[in-house]
């Protein structure tokens, strides 16, 4: 499925790596088994450059029923999960990609993106970031509502397809296609080996 980048990464991109957090790696009601499959190649790409790492955190609501609108139904479902039911430790990062914070930074949302809510735009821009390498989990959820809004404030983004997760193979397949085929202006799709080659 990967086309490839289509130019070279540049210096001052940005591995906005999605929700790879203890409470999707161990053993609760969302882990992805997917997760320890991909955690080596997201490790590989922090590597290269921890301080242009990004992680997002997806935190849970205080209790059942919290939320605006439909997130009350939907924290009444997951009531299992919530910070009240769950041990706080597994909001962190999965354990390989702790050691990468500092000088990786943190941005906690309480909705699928990292957009709303919080300033991630504004340093990015401030920073002089048009190019984002986007990893984690799941790629037809968390990673979805960041892509596509990531599309429409204008970045290049760039999906390690050997990096993204989902719980669900045929949605993770479909969202892949949908990015390499209708989205080709904006996104493109790429293994892990031929981002560290671009991204010099």
């Amino acid at each position: 499925m990967a086309e490839g980048l289509r130019e070279a990464v540049p210096e001052n991109a940005v591995h906005l790596c999605i929700d790879m957090q203890r409470m999707f790696v161990e053993e609760t009601a969302w882990r992805l088994d997917w997760a320890e499959r991909v955690m080596p190649q997201i490790v590989r790409l922090c590597e290269r450059r921890p301080e242009r790492t990004a992680f997002t955190r997806f935190i849970p609501a205080a209790r059942p029923g919290e939320g605006r609108g439909a997130w009350r139904r939907y924290w009444t479902r997951w009531a299992s999960m919530t910070l009240e039911r769950i041990d706080p430790g597994l909001v962190d990062l999965a354990l390989p990609l702790q050691r990468f914070v500092p000088p990786g930074r943190l941005i906690d949302k309480h909705v699928y993106s990292p957009w709303v809510g919080s300033d991630l735009d504004a340093v990015l821009s401030r920073s002089g970031v048009d190019t984002l390498i986007v990893t984690g989990g799941e790629t037809d959820v968390c990673v979805l509502a960041t892509v596509l809004a990531a599309v429409d404030l204008g970045y290049r983004v760039v999906i390690a397809q050997d990096a993204v997760c989902s719980s669900a193979d045929g949605p993770h397949d479909d969202l892949l296609r949908l990015y390499h085929d209708r989205f080709s202006q904006q996104i493109e799709t790429a293994t892990v080996d031929e981002i560290l080659d671009g991204w010099r």
